[in-house]
């Protein structure tokens, strides 16, 4: 558990597959950043595949470690960014499986 300003929470980081089934699951203290844990959920993603994340996980370390493994980052480039990156609005719409992952995991 992390304390914030809302008190004591944790923070919990899911890969999961293209069915929404949970893969790994990583937790860290509340007010921990997204980005650092990227690197331990993704270094067991296949080679070729397409890895879906919002835009906490947009660091240029995340793009070039996906790069090195020769996967796919679809994910949505931060109003703060000048450089562009390819960006499929239609593929991004896939994240909601991770979405109701989590819907499923807090019923």
């Amino acid at each position: 558990m992390g304390r914030s300003r809302g008190g004591l929470t944790t923070k919990i980081h899911a890969l999961v597959d293209a069915k929404g089934r949970p893969v790994r699951l990583e937790l860290t203290a509340g007010q921990a950043g997204d980005a650092p844990m990227a690197a331990r959920l993704l270094d067991t993603v296949a080679p070729g595949a397409t890895v879906i994340a919002d835009k906490a996980y947009d660091t240029d370390g995340i793009r070039s470690f996906k790069a090195a493994r020769g996967a796919w980052a679809n994910i949505p480039p931060r109003s703060m960014r000048k450089a562009t990156f390819a960006f499929s609005r239609w593929v991004y719409r896939q994240r909601n499986l991770v979405e109701r992952f989590f819907n499923r995991l807090k019923q």
